[in-house]
């Protein structure tokens, strides 16, 4: 019949070479390559979702080849650590910009202020675990961006302010889940979005009409 692709004629007689099946450090390989990609704009939130559950499932090789063929692989960040500790009394510190958000942190504070902005951080877990440890004066900030999650329930609290300002809608899926754990004696602690410049408030602050 005519117009139909038949198989290839393979004379030697050998089947076809089965793909490889696809190891768990393959697929977690191909899930930071996806996480960083959403992160720098190149996935949106939906496709992520897709192609995260995709590469979860996949049997091959092949398979996870497929999920990543349009993306960059160069410049992939390094493995995120297991444990980074801030120890930090009279002073301030900050974590911006493109930096890696490791599986746990360790945070000690007093008289000084802590600043975790997410907005362009390198995420490539799904849960980040903080264990603080806040006394009079150590505050914490986290900004945060659409699809982060934080939770205060298992924070134990002497004294001092939690606020958390809920940055993603009820339909917006989950990248981190942010987990406060230990005990705050005297700092606050607050999740808010990035603040917005003047500028961008100028342009959308509706101008009165003077008569």
């Amino acid at each position: 019949m005519t117009g139909e692709l038949q198989p290839a004629d393979d004379s030697s007689g050998h089947s076809p070479t089965p793909e490889l099946r696809a190891s768990d450090r393959e697929r977690d390989h191909v899930v930071e390559i996806l996480q960083v990609a959403a992160g720098d704009g190149r996935l949106t939130v939906a496709e992520m979702d897709e192609r995260l559950d995709a590469a979860l499932s996949a049997r091959t090789t092949g398979d996870l080849a497929r999920l990543t063929a349009d993306l960059p692989s160069e410049g992939l960040s390094p493995q995120a650590r297991d444990l980074v500790r801030i120890d930090q009394r009279f002073g301030d510190v900050t974590r911006a910009g493109r930096w890696l958000v490791p599986r746990r942190m360790e945070i000690r504070l007093m008289f000084g202020e802590a600043k975790l902005d997410f907005t362009h951080a390198v995420i490539t877990h799904h849960t980040l675990h903080i264990d603080v440890d806040l006394r009079i004066g150590g505050n914490l900030t986290l900004v945060t961006r659409p699809g982060i999650v934080v939770d205060t329930d298992d924070l134990e609290r002497g004294s001092g302010d939690i606020k958390i300002r809920p940055v993603s809608g009820p339909d917006t899926a989950t990248t981190l889940h942010v987990q406060l754990t230990g005990r705050s004696r005297g700092g606050d602690i607050i999740a808010r979005p990035p603040r917005q410049k003047f500028s961008a408030w100028v342009r959308r602050t509706p101008r009165s009409s003077g008569r």
